[in-house]
């Protein structure tokens, strides 16, 4: 999948405003805009610190209510797409939830805003069931 990096749940890290891996380093300003719009949209109560916000991507060790990742480490599979069980009752749940926020950030993000955060997160769905037609045709 050219020109994206699909977490395990098929978030694409690429297009998140909060990714700040090399080469993707963030400014400050862009991460607390960032901070700011997540508290905006709802994902946190109150604006956090820059460094809370910035991601290098999924490890074993962030926290995630699903357990996704940790779910992906133990099965040796890079995502979700990847997995004979997909999609499974975890994976459902945590894609219902991330939809449930897209009218709200429609309403209140700007017009850019609200397409950064539809490639990131409202596309998951679509970038697992991609990424699973490329596995089962051995690409």
């Amino acid at each position: 999948m050219q020109g994206k990096r699909i977490a395990a749940c098929g978030n694409d890290c690429l297009a998140c405003p909060r990714y700040s891996a090399a080469p993707f380093e963030k400014t400050e300003n862009e991460l607390r805009h960032t901070a700011e719009l997540w508290m905006k949209i709802g994902y946190r109560d109150h604006v956090v610190s820059t460094d809370e916000i910035a991601c290098s991507g999924c490890t074993e060790g962030n926290w995630c209510r699903y357990r996704i990742v940790s779910c992906a480490s133990e099965k040796g599979i890079n995502n979700c797409g990847e997995c004979g069980a997909f999609p499974c009752d975890r994976v459902k749940s945590c894609l219902d939830v991330t939809l449930s926020f897209e009218p709200y950030c429609r309403q209140v993000c700007t017009p850019d805003e609200y397409e950064q955060i539809r490639k990131a997160f409202f596309e998951k769905e679509e970038n697992l069931e991609t990424w699973r037609r490329l596995c089962l045709q051995g690409k």
